[in-house]
Parts: C-alpha cells; structure tokens; sequence
C-alpha cells in the first residue's frame, strides 16, 4: 500500500514544486492537486461536503492550474507520481489537454496519474457549456478519444461531443496515465469506473469504505476487467487498525492533505507525517 500527498493548491502559502520536492524527500509515492477553472459568485450548485452553495474552504476560487502545478513539480522530482485530485477534463479542449497531459507524463519520465470528476459544480460547468445532464457521457468520449491520441499512430473518433479525422499526435505518453475517478462509492459511480476508469478515488467524507470497497472489486471481476481497481483513500489522520483493515481490503493507495501554511510548517508537517506512517509501516508490514 502507497502513501501520496494532496496539496490544495492556491497562491498562497507552499508552491508546488516545494511541495512535491518535500513529499519526494519524505518518502511519500504520489502527490496530487485539484482543479477548478473558476467559482461563479451565484451558484445554485449544493457542496457535497456543506449540503448548500457555501464552500468549505476558500482556496476553491485560488486553485492554480493544475497541469502548470503539476509541471513544476515534474521539474523539481524524480520519482514521485503526479496525480489530480481531482482535475474536469470536460472544462478543456480534449485534443488540446491529450497534448498537455502526454507532454507532462513524457518530460516527467511517465509519472502522470489522471484523477478525475464529473464536476459537482453545475454552474461552473454550464460556463463552459457542459450539459449538466450529460456530463458523464462527456467525460466518457473525453477519455476514450484523449486514450486513442495516446496511443494510436493515427488517431481518431467519432461521438457526439469529440469528433476529429485520422490525425497525427505526439508525444505519446511514457505510460498512459492511469484514470481514478473521484466520486461518491455508489452502484452508479462503480459501474462507470468499472467501464471507463482503472479505479476509485474516496471523497473526503467517506471513511467507511469496507463494504463499497468489496462492491467495486466484485463487479470488477464480474465485468471481466483484469487484476484490481486501483484504490485510492483520502484519510484525515493515520490510525494503524484503520490503515491495517483497508491494506487487507485491497486498498492500494492513502492519501492526506496538506496544511494551508507557510512552506517552512508544511514541511515540518510532511517530516512529522512521514515518521508517524514510517512506524504505522514496521508495526503493521504496511508497505
């Protein structure tokens, strides 16, 4: 089981390549950063986590770009996975972040994981001229014709949102990006991710994951998709019963944010947070 990083990106507090180079230092495997193009002042859009349209947090408006983040990290690692947490592929131009994201995974030495969402922000989605109630088959072609860029010599696709000739696209990534999708561990998101994705990533209020986690697994093996999903656990704080339970569940990755703080306590952060799952790691043969 792996340990990553997420870093609420915004323009303030630790950069990114900080960030990463801090994570990398400290033995963790992945570091991950959000997106969100924008946060219209009016929504009428509810936060799964406040259940309205307030915000948790106000980095949500500050977020930085998260393929420029995640680039300068890239420069700064040798290593460590970059991943989003989760990045709205439906807000871009697919042909254009197929480029962007190869590029990123081919200078990064193939190191890109694509953590993604179908966007629980309708307004900020309508802005970019997303029918909200078609959001997920949007996504789906997004995926499927960023995949057929990345891989194919001459590429193509044909659907009712990407459509685009035989075409020529490199670079090819050094490995094409594994998909996470983050969303809530339902029957209807788990057969999504079974079809398109290569696995689950937990919103930040679920922890109690068990009997989704057997779900997901089960209807993977029944949908005919080799090995395991990919599991990815955002956690608050470490707990050696808890980490010892969701290694035995089939739990591949866990994840904990970062302080809103300046770079010199983030980093003290990291050390503390790296020691504590260092000894959770030699008292449960986590690793």
């Amino acid at each position: 089981m792996k340990f990553g990083i997420t870093l609420f990106t915004s323009d303030r507090g630790i950069g990114p390549a900080s960030a990463a180079r801090g994570a990398e230092a400290n033995g963790f495997d992945s570091f991950y950063v959000p997106e969100h193009t924008h946060i219209p002042v009016k929504r009428d859009a509810a936060h799964p986590q406040t259940g309205d349209a307030s915000l948790p947090d106000d980095r949500y408006m500050r977020t930085l770009d998260p393929w420029v983040a995640l680039a300068s990290a890239a420069a700064v690692t040798e290593r460590i996975e970059l991943g989003t947490s989760v990045a709205l592929p439906v807000e871009h131009d697919p042909i254009t972040l197929a480029k962007t994201i190869a590029s990123l995974d081919h200078l990064s030495g193939g190191r890109v994981i694509l953590g993604v969402g179908y966007g629980w922000n309708l307004d900020e989605l309508t802005d970019h001229n997303v029918p909200p109630g078609r959001r997920r088959t949007m996504l789906r072609e997004y995926l499927e014709a960023m995949r057929a860029l990345w891989t194919q010599e001459e590429a193509s696709y044909d659907g009712e949102f990407v459509s685009f000739g035989p075409s020529w696209a490199w670079p090819k990534p050094v490995r094409v990006p594994p998909v996470i999708v983050g969303a809530a561990g339902n029957d209807k998101n788990f057969r999504w991710i079974v079809k398109s994705a290569d696995g689950w990533m937990t919103t930040p209020i679920e922890q109690d994951i068990d009997d989704r986690v057997a779900t997901l697994q089960r209807m993977w093996r029944e949908a005919g998709r080799d090995g395991e999903p990919r599991i990815v656990v955002l956690d608050g704080k470490p707990d050696v019963d808890k980490l010892r339970r969701w290694k035995d569940l089939g739990v591949t990755e866990v994840v904990y944010g970062m302080p809103d703080r300046s770079e010199e306590e983030v980093l003290a952060y990291l050390g503390r947070l790296a020691g504590k799952l260092e000894g959770l790691r030699e008292s449960t043969a986590v690793g």
